[in-house]
């Protein structure tokens, strides 16, 4: 789906009327962003996620915090998706049932409240407050630019782009659904695309399946984020796109959008620790984490957000490494770092995406394992010299797993 200047056609988006509180569920982008528009439009309190997300479970924990869930399914699908409790049916457009399930809790909307779903990747997803203002983080005049929109519906990154173009004239959007992962970079040529957001494992997954074709893209502007970024994807963008603006953002349901840097280099200056004012988010690091205190944060988030990200301040830049309590492996007393191992295997020429882990082992308690997706023939034995020559014995890899493709969740992030 691509959408033409938000800013002149938002209007003209078919109507979707809406309870006042709805968490809707749907099936692709053109109908989320009917759901932001009619909420925008009406002052209403939104949730926008994929039908896949709203679980039988979270739908009635929705419904019973006090937000109707409208489904937005197919015709062929007469529940839309949620059983006997469909209590009305709202207009529709060709081939799409609209229903909608009342709150089992009622209470008076919060005018122009958006409320996000966490990505669950450490637990249940969890739902963090917004509004349309604490969600738009792009101040002042911008270029006109076409960008990819591949993230999933409803996501924090996904609002980013959303909000970017319902605020600024001529930032139009080609949104991505998930079955056209694989074939993107044509449809982001054929359609314009300057601007392209991603994680680096989406970034990793298009230049291993056709690097050709992403190079074939007029980008003025790449930006990563969502999982740590390191300084080979930051390298590669770089070298095939030398006039393009590299960047990496971190933002997160709870924090918001809270750091940015344009270099083209992994981490943050250090000199940013302490930082306060000019709407800067500030920093600071406690044995070893990541602490923000954002005025973009999440409504009811802690004033000071333990965000659970182990960083390291090497050669005066902070780097963002990785989850504290995934990034320790304990090898017999002696501590590995997840990360570390990920960065010398990312290293090698071949390796194209990797992860690290431990792993159960009689004696030393746990070992480290790797699994890995290579650009060549190299064996894993190389891999292994490649580490034993650059990490402390008990680092390297006892097990390296050689996988076909780069797994990819909906999230756009690694599955393991």
């Amino acid at each position: 789906m691509v959408a033409r200047g938000f800013d002149g056609a938002w209007e003209q988006l078919a109507d979707l009327p809406l309870p006042a509180a709805a968490a809707v569920a749907v099936l692709d982008n053109l109908q989320a962003v009917r759901a932001v528009w009619s909420a925008a439009r009406d002052g209403g309190e939104l949730l926008v996620a994929s039908r896949t997300r709203l679980t039988s479970d979270l739908r009635d924990e929705l419904r019973a915090a006090g937000l109707a869930v409208v489904d937005l399914g197919p015709d062929d699908d007469p529940s839309g998706g949620l059983g006997d409790r469909v209590d009305e049916r709202l207009g529709d457009r060709v081939g799409e049932r609209v229903s909608v399930a009342e709150a089992t809790a009622p209470r008076p909307p919060s005018s122009g409240r958006v409320w996000l779903l966490t990505s669950g990747s450490t637990g249940r997803p969890k739902r963090v407050a917004h509004t349309l203002d604490s969600l738009t983080t792009v101040t002042g005049s911008q270029p006109p630019r076409t960008w990819l929109c591949p993230y999933a519906h409803g996501a924090y990154a996904w609002w980013q782009v959303v909000t970017l173009s319902l605020r600024h004239p001529g930032q139009d959007v080609l949104f991505i659904e998930p079955d056209e992962l694989d074939s993107w970079p044509a449809r982001a040529l054929e359609v314009g695309v300057t601007a392209v957001s991603g994680t680096p494992t989406f970034w990793r997954q298009a230049l291993y399946r056709d690097p050709d074709a992403v190079a074939a893209l007029p980008l003025a502007q790449i930006t990563l984020g969502g999982e740590p970024v390191d300084q080979a994807i930051l390298t590669r963008l770089s070298e095939l796109f030398p006039s393009a603006r590299v960047s990496w953002i971190y933002a997160s349901s709870e924090a918001g959008a809270s750091i940015a840097v344009h270099d083209g280099r992994a981490g943050f200056p250090q000199e940013w620790l302490g930082r306060t004012g000019a709407g800067h988010a500030t920093l600071s690091v406690v044995d070893g984490e990541l602490l923000i205190e954002s005025a973009r944060r999440g409504q009811g988030v802690d004033a000071v957000l333990h965000t659970g990200d182990r960083v390291e301040v090497v050669g005066g830049r902070v780097l963002i490494t990785g989850r504290i309590a995934s990034d320790e492996i304990n090898v017999g007393g002696a501590k590995a770092s997840a990360a570390a191992v990920r960065d010398v295997l990312l290293a090698h020429p071949s390796v194209v995406w990797a992860a690290v882990r431990g792993r159960r082992a009689p004696i030393v308690g746990r070992i480290v394992t790797a699994d890995v997706v290579l650009s060549d023939e190299t064996t894993v034995a190389e891999l292994t010299a490649w580490c034993s020559e650059r990490l402390p014995e008990y680092a390297v890899p006892r097990r390296l797993r050689v996988l076909d493709q780069i797994p990819i969740k909906e999230s756009l992030k690694s599955d393991v």
